[in-house]
């Protein structure tokens, strides 16, 4: 059966997001020769929506008359907390009192949160917004992935994120080798899972605000291949072990080790998709003290071993 996905477009939304959002919808059909999904667009006025980088939409509905959906997604993008309306949240409650299933894209998971839906959950926004939306919304239990496909309000963080969360999603209603299909038409060969995070924004924009934390951050990709411990790095950056942690903890809402693991866990995968490395040379290229024990930590993070993930591209 097709499915409708209807996209709530507050103004000054990301036009990347969008293209990200809409496209692989429509390549899917294309790729498929059915009508898996269509999708309509909705705005305040109900007549159009300016994105951020000043291109016009024209909707097909207003607040007042949101069709019946079997998604809907707020996608929003710069200076959101400008146009979260009385009449933007009442249309919210509404369909979730109807029993829509509600998402966000961008910086929308902020507009959600308004409304109340996302307490107790975990959800994905831009980097951009971490650091307003922990202080704003401590009730949510906000994560660095790319997205979150596993609560009842699926988010993405923006960009190409939207991508992914929409290849996910096609993988889930029609199986593994369409959603690849899909990124194939698009050129898209690095497709992340919601395990992957927003960590070159994060670095770039948390060494900025603190030297010592961009410090540790620039000694752990230094040491990938021969990981030290948390004490040592501390150590080497001049504060003690117990500053580190209260640093990564503020900053980035996990540990060092954690990090840094998942720091190691990324670089393996990119030598993975991107290489024809041996999967024993990207373990110890990344700092792991056997195949073995790499491929446990590897499936443990990604729900899939090593040889695995590469088998899929191939």
């Amino acid at each position: 059966m097709t499915q409708h996905f209807a996209f709530v477009l507050v103004e000054e939304f990301s036009h990347l997001a969008f293209s990200c959002a809409v496209e692989p919808l429509r390549i899917a059909n294309l790729v498929s020769e059915q009508e898996l999904y269509r999708w309509s667009f909705v705005s305040e006025q109900g007549e159009r929506a300016v994105c951020s980088n000043g291109s016009v939409t024209l909707v097909h509905h207003g607040f007042d008359n949101v069709p019946r959906c079997d998604r809907l997604f707020v996608l929003s993008g710069i200076h959101m907390r400008n146009h979260v309306t009385k009449p933007l949240l009442s249309a919210l409650r509404r369909e979730k009192a109807r029993g829509t299933r509600i998402g966000a894209l961008c910086s929308g998971a902020w507009v959600l949160a308004e409304a109340g839906f996302l307490d107790g959950m975990q959800a994905a926004i831009h980097w951009e917004y971490h650091d307003s939306f922990m202080e704003a919304f401590p009730e949510v239990n906000l994560v660095r992935s790319v997205f979150v496909a596993d609560e009842k309000h699926v988010t993405a963080s923006g960009g190409t994120a939207t991508a992914d969360l929409m290849l996910h999603l096609i993988e889930r209603d029609h199986g593994y080798d369409l959603s690849v299909a899909v990124a194939d038409q698009m050129v898209y060969s690095a497709v992340r899972n919601a395990t992957a995070e927003q960590k070159v924004s994060l670095q770039s924009r948390n060494g900025m605000r603190n030297t010592h934390l961009a410090r540790a951050i620039q000694l752990m990709q230094d040491q990938i291949g021969d990981p030290v411990s948390p004490t040592v790095i501390a150590e080497r950056v001049g504060i003690s072990t117990r500053q580190l942690e209260r640093l990564f903890g503020k900053y980035l809402n996990t540990s060092p080790k954690k990090y840094f693991m998942e720091m190691r866990l990324d670089r393996a995968r990119n030598l993975l998709v991107q290489t024809e490395s041996s999967v024993t040379d990207v373990a110890f290229a990344c700092g792991f003290e056997s195949p073995g024990h790499f491929s446990r930590v590897y499936k443990a993070a990604f729900g899939i071993k090593p040889t695995h993930q590469r088998d899929r591209l191939t």
